[in-house]
């Protein structure tokens, strides 16, 4: 024991055994993860040993997917709390420049317990919105929690080390070694998730290593003598609080980024389709999409309507409320669409649907197998959505209690300025929640006698986890979710694609976006722990890495 004091009390010794810690947590967590072939989280381990606040930020989405009580929930935080205020306790005191005074271990070990939970209370709303990513697939949400965490990650650096890191601006050398951590995570997680899942243990190691150098370098440059700017400004509260009242802001910036809400009329509504095309068509607009009732130029095509069809069997008008449906409700009222149309055109029948649209299109052509539809275009479609689960509101007990409240809470703020009235246990929503298993695994598998082709932005790149998530042709291009429908040089593929030539393109940058997103996606809910899932046929692609698979 004496020999080990003696051997931390100089700089060599001190930086070795911060490498040996920051490189064995990884390990641990990679070796767990290896033996549970859990393919869907081998981006994440390097972060277990990472700096403020990231290795919170990781505690904290385990967390919120994997409990199933409200006091268990909050048994869990204190406890991983506590345990991760005692690592940054030692992982900070190993990292100190020898020629800056050092405080008591007492002090430093109180601070960093309190820190470490403090850290977790300002993280959760945007760990929350992760749940909200994970159970839609949609990228805004990738977007919305971690511009956030990148904001506050300067501040939450200096935390841990001094008593006024709630005042003033951070130093550039701090600002630069915090996002450089962020950077070198997400490459870490990139590399883990493609190497073989046991080739991964030596890899979080190494990355382990890279995390005890930037323990070192990040504690050099907060306690780094210099002038702190604005000093006497609370910053990180005024930060905290500008940051928790742009939520109301965000469902306009989702607006803008899914491609506008009201009106749609994509070009196959106003443009005449040629001879080429054997096909009657319906188009399915997305969540919130509208609809006054104006027929499309070409007789052949109609617009499906979220209330159905009037006496004559024509799609009636419908405001955005209607597209809050289930998934099932939604392809019933699809099948009537598709029958009647069919009798009215004598035609086989092809469908285009746009984000929601195409889960309503995909849900009819699992539900309906024996259908006139003979094509179907899926343009944006949520991809492996359902990833995690939390229970409906009347409900006091199931995995992800916690964060659907936290949900709920987040979605009241924004309702302020969203005229739609979104709410977290919305059937549309819930549809997906309680069909996940389907939805994960065959949203993109390819169905006996329909043609298929996914219409995939590249955001949709940075949505998917690790590993398989199409069988079908996709068409790959640069875009935000929602944007690609509405494009005229897309246009012409529809029509190509409908008169029957093949329509294919992948693109190489889109596996590497995927790896990059992998270290920051929240890790999916087992589907065999779940009652509501366990039960089903499906294989769970999360350790699989694999779709369309039955178990």
């Amino acid at each position: 024991m004496k020999l080990l004091e003696e051997w931390l009390r100089t700089p060599r010794g001190r930086f070795k055994a911060l490498v040996a810690l920051a490189a064995v947590l990884p390990v641990v967590e990679a070796t767990i993860i290896a033996v549970l072939g859990f393919q869907a989280v081998r981006g994440l381990p390097p972060q277990v040993s990472a700096v403020w606040p990231y290795s919170t930020f990781q505690d904290l989405r385990w967390l919120f997917v994997y409990h199933r009580t409200i006091p268990g929930f909050f048994l869990t935080f204190v406890a991983i709390s506590a345990l991760r205020g005692v690592l940054t306790t030692v992982l900070a005191n190993l990292a100190w420049p020898a020629a800056v005074p050092h405080p008591s271990w007492r002090w430093l070990l109180r601070r960093n317990i309190w820190v470490a939970t403090l850290t977790a209370v300002i993280l959760s709303p945007w760990v929350a919105l992760s749940m909200a990513f994970a159970t839609t697939g949609l990228s805004w949400y990738l977007i919305a929690y971690l511009l956030p965490l990148l904001l506050l990650a300067p501040f939450l650096l200096r935390a841990g080390l001094s008593a006024d890191w709630w005042r003033g601006l951070p130093r550039l050398e701090v600002v630069g070694w915090a996002w450089l951590s962020f950077v070198i995570l997400t490459v870490a997680g990139a590399l883990l998730s493609a190497v073989p899942i046991w080739w991964g243990i030596p890899l979080a190691a190494v990355f382990g290593a890279v995390n005890a150098l930037l323990w070192r370098k990040s504690v050099a440059a907060v306690l780094a003598p210099g002038r702190v700017r604005f000093r006497a400004v609370p910053v990180v509260p005024l930060v905290i609080a500008l940051l928790l009242f742009s939520f109301p802001a965000m469902p306009l910036v989702a607006e803008r980024l899914q491609g506008g809400r009201g009106g749609w009329r994509p070009p196959i509504m106003t443009e005449p389709l040629p001879d080429s095309v054997p096909y009657a068509v319906i188009a399915l607009g997305g969540h919130d999409s509208e609809y006054d009732g104006e027929p499309a130029v070409d007789p052949r095509v109609e617009r499906y309507s979220y209330l159905g069809l009037d006496e004559q069997k024509r799609p009636l008008p419908y405001t955005a409320v209607a597209t809050h449906r289930s998934l099932g409700d939604s392809a019933a009222v699809l099948a009537e669409h598709v029958e009647a149309l069919h009798e009215r055109t004598n035609r086989p029948i092809a469908l285009l649907g746009h984000s929601e649209g195409a889960m309503v299109a995909r849900t009819y052509l699992e539900r309906w197998p024996v259908t006139e539809v003979e094509a179907v275009l899926l343009f944006s479609p949520l991809v492996m959505p359902g990833r995690v689960y939390y229970p409906p509101a009347e409900i006091r007990r199931g995995w992800g209690v916690v964060a659907g409240w936290e949900l709920r809470l987040l979605q009241a703020l924004w309702n302020i300025t969203d005229t739609s009235d979104e709410v977290p246990d919305q059937e549309f929503i819930r549809s997906l929640l309680a069909d996940a298993p389907f939805y994960r695994n065959r949203t993109l598998c390819p169905v006996a006698g329909v043609r298929m082709v996914a219409f995939l932005p590249t955001v949709t790149a940075v949505e998917a986890p690790p590993g398989e998530y199409h069988r079908i042709p996709v068409y790959e291009l640069p875009a935000f979710h929602g944007e690609l429908v509405g494009r005229f040089d897309v246009a012409d593929l529809v029509l190509d694609f409908l008169s029957g030539e093949p329509v294919q393109r992948s693109e190489m940058q889109y596996e590497v976006l995927q790896r990059l997103g992998s270290a920051w996606q929240p890790p999916p809910l087992a589907l065999r722990i779940n009652p509501v899932w366990s039960a089903g046929r499906e294989a769970d692609p999360a350790f699989t890495g694999r779709i369309c698979e039955a178990r």
